[in-house]
């Protein structure tokens, strides 16, 4: 099977947690923490820095890593190295993804988390 090495940025700010719908793909309308593939050569902090002035056109702090979540989907094996990050400068404007919440601890379970996604909730609601 197939591994795929991704980032995600879980962006905190006064309490709470960003939280993007994906908008396109088989996993379209699911919701995830925004990130990327990692590109050959990068490390993760880079990719995700990249991947989020991309998709948000923001600027972010890679802080400290919370978890590596390794799930199997059907077709290929995810690898997914999650940060904490803030906002340095930008608005976390949607180019890729159909909607964006910012979610308080108490409202982690209001969407349809993906997956691999969902498999850190439990970590981050700790750790809130």
């Amino acid at each position: 099977m197939k591994t795929i090495r991704v980032v995600a940025a879980v962006i905190r700010q006064n309490g709470k947690i960003f939280a993007t719908q994906r908008g396109y793909g088989e996993w379209k309308d699911g919701w995830e923490f925004p990130g990327g593939k990692i590109e050959t050569g990068e490390t993760p902090e880079a990719a995700l820095k990249r991947e989020i002035q991309e998709e948000l056109d923001t600027e972010i702090l890679v802080k400290e890593r919370i978890d590596t979540i390794e799930y199997d989907y059907p077709n290929f094996h995810l690898s997914m190295d999650c940060f904490w990050c803030e906002i340095v400068s930008g608005k976390l404007e949607l180019k890729e993804h159909e909607a964006a919440r910012w979610l308080t601890k108490e409202a982690l379970d209001s969407v349809d988390w993906l997956p691999a996604d969902q498999a850190l909730i439990e970590k981050i609601r700790l750790m809130l």
